[in-house]
């Protein structure tokens, strides 16, 4: 990923080898570009791609608000002995820390982990917050990058070392109340997801050996790229109360008792851009969804000599018209490039709406608008201009959506035996669905075979294999099967 974007059109294949494709997606569209060299897994997120996770950051932002999140902020370094008091903490993502052991030319006295995660550094200042059961509900969120140092291949937005997400803490009275406040952010998650970018998700669990280091409960929303793999969109977690009895979050009851709270965290990163761009992209280049897009419509002015007055005079009075509306418009009325090129670079950049206007339009008071998805043309009369480029907005909206809604129902299949699971996500990706006996060696016997994983099982009370009212065995093992499982490989 270069920093020359002259070049406007995409070469590489999005069916045929789809990581090149999307590189060069984030790099034409101006989205991103690779971090200095020698610095191997860091990008330089552009204005156009910080803009996506400012729509996605404000529109989740007012949902934690709504209920009673407040924002805040906490050092980047976490001492190492604040880690070392959640030892799942240690042993989770210890491999992937990047530490800090001096201040300028001075030794540190004790090791500073810059955040992979930040329940160590927030944990203990919510034990000195809370005191008594009227503290509670406790609910906290930061939007900060964190560093994991993983080895694995760099995928901008996918696969960073450095990457921006929020991260939710909260602490409750009860078991019950902190698993309610677990769904409250699913849910709020998968919102994020089917109304804002338009992609439509899985919800459920991890299994429990791939819960969150020290989590009680992980719940997940996962998105199926049109590569055939899933996404872990989002992550909500319900940690009982093994983070409060480490770190001694603690709250008198209303009989004056001292209680141990029990505590919840959930995150969103910008690995939502990534699917985003996936999804909904093609082989013109970026293609958004009106709710995120910087631009939601270009108004191209179209003339000869003659007719450029009137041509620019009508169109930037419909400019005028969308602005005051609240429409986020471009008019592009540059004289070095034709009405040709401007098309394409506005297909590139992903501009979900676009008006042409030329003297037919003028003469006869219409517009002519063509969608970014799929280049469907319309003539539309010139009144209420705003109300009509609504409509088409929220049309463009139901198509992305229908488009990975359709993608996604297709592409979750059921497999009963080892056979017909390697080879259902040999030949077609996506999710496979099989009853599972609960133990990890099943997984991995699976993931050693083709890499593919358990990314998600059902919630227990939509998981017909939880009780004893049936006859399943477990699709790799043959053992009685405790839970459905769905195998997929994975970003």
């Amino acid at each position: 990923m270069t920093d020359d974007d002259q070049e406007l059109g995409i070469t590489e294949s999005k069916s045929h080898d789809t990581g090149e494709w999307y590189a060069e997606v984030v790099r034409k569209a101006g989205i991103a570009n690779y971090g200095p060299e020698g610095m191997s897994g860091f990008i330089v997120t552009r204005p156009r791609g910080y803009a996506l996770w400012e729509a996605v950051q404000s529109a989740l932002d007012a949902k934690f608000k709504a209920t009673g999140v407040q924002n805040a902020y906490f050092p980047m370094f976490i001492p190492e002995s604040y880690l070392e008091r959640e030892k799942d903490i240690v042993e989770g993502f210890d491999p992937e820390v990047a530490w800090v052991t001096k201040g300028g030319h001075e030794e540190l006295e004790e090791r500073l982990a810059v955040r992979p995660t930040s329940e160590s550094i927030i944990a203990p200042y919510m034990s000195k917050w809370i005191r008594s059961h009227r503290d509670l509900p406790l609910r906290v969120n930061q939007w900060c990058s964190v560093v994991r140092w993983e080895a694995t291949e760099t995928k901008p937005f996918f696969r960073t070392k450095e990457f921006l997400w929020q991260e939710g803490h909260t602490a409750h009275e009860t078991d019950e109340e902190a698993w309610e406040e677990t769904m409250t952010r699913l849910d709020q998650y998968e919102s994020i997801y089917e109304d804002v970018l338009a992609i439509p998700v899985l919800r459920g669990q991890k299994p429990d050996h791939d819960t969150f280091p020290g989590a009680k409960v992980t719940t997940t929303v996962e998105a199926l790229m049109p590569d055939g793999k899933s996404v872990q969109g989002g992550t909500s977690h319900h940690l009982g109360q093994s983070f409060a009895e480490a770190f001694e979050i603690t709250f008198s009851d209303t009989d004056e008792k001292e209680r141990t709270a029990y505590t919840t965290s959930w995150g969103l990163s910008w690995r939502c851009l990534g699917a985003l761009i996936m999804t909904h992209s093609d082989e013109q280049g970026l293609v958004l969804p009106p709710t995120v897009a910087p631009e939601q419509v270009v108004v191209v002015p179209i003339w000869q000599s003659d007719t450029k007055a009137d041509v620019l005079e009508y169109a930037e009075g419909v400019t005028a018209d969308l602005e005051e509306a609240g429409v986020r418009v471009e008019l592009d009325d540059r004289d070095e490039h034709n009405p040709g090129f401007k098309f394409n670079e506005h297909e590139l950049h992903g501009i979900p709406l676009r008006i042409e206007i030329g003297p037919n339009e003028v003469d006869d008071d219409e517009l002519t608008l063509v969608h970014r998805p799929d280049g469907e043309s319309t003539v539309a009369d010139r009144t209420d201009v705003a109300e009509t480029v609504r409509s088409h907005l929220d049309e463009i909206y139901a198509k992305l959506y229908t488009a990975a809604e359709e993608n996604l129902d297709g592409e979750v299949r059921e497999a009963d035996d080892r056979a017909e699971i390697l080879g259902t996500i040999g030949r077609h990706g996506g999710y496979v669905e099989t009853p599972w006996c609960g133990e990890q060696a099943c997984e991995a016997e699976i993931k050693e075979q083709i890499a593919a994983e358990i990314v998600m099982v059902p919630f227990e009370d939509d998981d017909e294999l939880v009780g004893d009212d049936h006859d399943e065995t477990c699709g790799v093992c043959g053992e009685e099967a405790v839970r459905t499982a769905y195998f997929a490989k994975s970003y």
